[in-house]
């Protein structure tokens, strides 16, 4: 049996948590955050308000707010990069808020992106891992 890391990420906080060869409880392995996505929004402005883009109005905060949410989906792909080539895991099971699982799809390089085992469309960052367990024996085939 192979050794799985589960990420459980939303626009803030990515938690990897690994599920040993042989199974049993998931164990804690790092968190990863992103302080910029707990800066007020009054501070995120910079520019005008009510931007248009693609035929809405959107404002900078939030426009700044997704540049962030993929900087950091971009820096989890660089961690999971690195801890695939090391050989820590050999599969990975992947639980996040819907936009930020789009982001971390799009920032996984093809290595890691192979080892997938599951995805989740699923924010449940604040889950225990128990939960977190009984919902990956629940997704499996």
């Amino acid at each position: 049996m192979k050794t799985a890391w589960i990420v459980v990420a939303d626009e803030a906080i990515a938690r990897i948590l690994e599920q040993p060869a042989g199974g049993g409880e998931l164990l804690p392995v790092e968190n990863l955050t992103d302080p910029d996505a707990h800066i007020r929004e009054a501070e995120m402005r910079h520019g005008p308000h009510g931007r248009r883009a693609g035929g809405a109005t959107v404002s900078a905060a939030d426009s700044e707010r997704h540049q962030h949410a993929q900087l950091f989906a971009a820096r989890v792909a660089e961690r999971l990069a690195e801890a695939l080539r090391q050989g820590v895991y050999q599969t990975l099971h992947l639980i996040a808020a819907p936009r930020m699982l789009g982001y971390l799809r799009k920032a996984l390089p093809p290595s890691v992106a192979a080892a997938i085992a599951s995805e989740q469309d699923k924010d449940l960052v604040q889950a225990s891992p128990a939960e977190l367990a009984r919902r990956l024996a629940q997704a499996r085939p």
